[in-house]
């Protein structure tokens, strides 16, 4: 168990955050009891980070923030220390943060050595009038900003480096961290006492990836939104279908439009729009009330979730 919530009194608002660590898990028949352990425990340790901003009365802001750097700094996940290579044994990370009360937000996409490009997405949202900087040029803005770089040690992993050992002997691109299909990335959306939304994402990409390939983690609307009026959403999976079907902001369509709610709208994204393209994966949502959506037409997703008056939450697998 976290944490204990204290009873709500009539003006206080309901607390929520949801936390995912990838769609596409490897499959139960060869999950060991000890890395099931050790994604859980991953999984936990973020969401109490988070949770324990948001029930210190701090932002929606700060609890995603904080929630996506305990996972950038975990090897399992495919995210900042633990991302996976690229054809050119680099590392180009993906990263964006939303703030649902104003609309703001920040990506960086394609930067190398940076210990959490979430942070620096961040910066780009507060300190600049952009919304989203990638490759060398966002490397150098963090350079002027003061921000921490780590040698290519750090996030040098040996399983990764067979992986793209391997995914180059057969001449292919890789959306998982092994030939078991496991989608790489991380992220959190959250509800604050002041009734404030945020979702951030953050990503290391695809194995071998070339040509400075994105995907849709640092793509405001597709991987990554949070709307006050409506949701926060942060998605996992094949990329290119949710950047296609700009699959975050087809949610808060939904619902604004349409009066769906959020259930019936992520489910109509995750189990019927990309589906139809043969897109796989899954997100993680919260609305304005802190209702939760956590849907995936995968085989698992590594996620946690808590809400104001009940206990933590983590799961892998469907059940």
């Amino acid at each position: 168990m976290l944490l204990n919530m204290s009873s709500e009194t009539k003006e206080e608002r309901k607390l929520a955050l949801v936390i995912h660590g990838g769609a596409g898990t490897i499959s139960r028949a060869l999950m060991s009891d000890e890395r099931e352990a050790a994604y859980r425990a991953g999984l936990q340790q973020a969401l109490r980070r988070g949770w324990e901003v948001l029930s210190g009365g701090g932002l929606a802001l700060d609890a995603v923030e904080a929630a996506v750097c305990v996972m950038e700094d975990n090897p399992l996940f495919n995210a900042g220390r633990g991302s996976v290579f690229t054809h050119n044994e680099r590392h180009e990370m993906d990263a964006a943060i939303m703030s649902g009360e104003d609309l703001r937000a920040g990506a960086v996409a394609a930067v190398d050595g940076i210990k959490n490009p979430i942070k620096l997405a961040r910066r780009v949202m507060e300190a600049t009038e952009h919304v989203l900087m990638c490759g060398s040029g966002a490397e150098e803005f963090a350079r002027e900003a003061g921000f921490e770089f780590a040698p290519p040690e750090y996030f040098f992993d040996e399983l990764r480096y067979e992986q793209l050992l391997q995914a180059r002997r057969e001449d292919e691109v890789r959306l998982d961290h092994t030939p078991l299909k496991k989608f790489g990335t991380v992220g959190a959306v959250a509800l604050d006492t002041r009734g404030h939304l945020a979702a951030a994402t953050s990503t290391g990409g695809m194995t071998n990836k070339r040509f400075g390939r994105v995907g849709d983690t640092a793509l405001i609307g597709a991987g990554t939104y949070a709307d006050d009026q409506t949701c926060a959403i942060s998605c996992t999976g094949h990329g290119e279908f949710f950047i296609r079907t700009v699959a975050a902001h087809e949610i808060v369509s939904l619902m604004k439009y349409k009066g769906f709610t959020l259930k019936e709208a992520a489910e109509q994204v995750v189990h019927v729009t990309l589906p139809e393209l043969g897109g796989e994966g899954g997100l993680i949502a919260v609305d304005r009330t802190g209702n939760i959506s956590l849907p995936f037409n995968s085989e698992g997703m590594y996620r946690a979730w808590m809400t104001s008056g009940s206990e933590a939450q983590v799961a892998i697998y469907p059940d």
